[in-house]
């Protein structure tokens, strides 16, 4: 067998991890490991288990379309583009590692940015690493329910909140007004304690 294009794309990590789930799954197209293709089975198995414990699990495609799109600026490569998707760095010196020559090309305002980029559209999973999303990808319409939900719940609490001060300011407004009628007519809503009682008044 002879290969006519040895290497046609490069896959990144979530690339591969969506992939073998498919084929896990049969989906998209995809067909799953028969009986008879034992280690294709194992391989994809060894592979997603291995692909669940880094940060492409947290992925999802327009996060990743975003990320490729705010890194045009620093005119980097298809293979430092990737070598950033997959290895998320979070330090100057991780970009050192991941980008060639980046001290002449990169200035170290742009690294910083070049963090922010990172740190805002790869996502490390690590608000969301509860026993129930173990084996599940939060993708972005779901990601979504759970925001709004989480906004609307937000939202009545403020709105409560709101309601009690406008309650106690209602109740100082009226107290207020009683005192300032009770001024005018020259009495007083306060007994005087000090003063004795004349109980045998004749």
């Amino acid at each position: 067998m002879e290969l006519l294009n040895e290497s046609s794309a490069l896959l990144s990590n979530y690339e591969v991890y969506t992939l073998l789930l498919d084929i896990q799954a049969g989906r998209n197209g995809q067909s799953k490991p028969t009986k008879n293709q034992t280690s294709l089975a194992t391989v994809t198995y060894e592979t997603v288990k291995y692909l669940e414990g880094t940060s492409c699990k947290h992925l999802n495609a327009p996060a990743v379309k975003e990320f490729i799109r705010h890194l045009a600026p620093f005119h980097l490569t298809k293979a430092e583009k990737l070598q950033l998707l997959n290895q998320r760095p979070t330090t100057a010196v991780e970009i050192q590692l991941l980008i060639e020559e980046s001290e002449e090309r990169l200035t170290e305002t742009q690294v910083y940015q070049l963090l922010d980029v990172v740190s805002k559209y790869l996502p490390d999973g690590s608000l969301d690493l509860s026993e129930e999303s173990d084996d599940k990808i939060v993708y972005g319409d779901e990601g979504e329910e759970e925001d709004e939900q989480q906004q609307e719940k937000n939202e009545e609490s403020e709105e409560r909140i709101v309601k009690m001060e406008q309650d106690e300011n209602n109740v100082s407004v009226e107290g207020q007004e009683e005192v300032e009628e009770a001024e005018e007519e020259g009495g007083s809503l306060v007994m005087d304690v000090t003063s004795p009682v004349n109980e045998d008044s004749s």
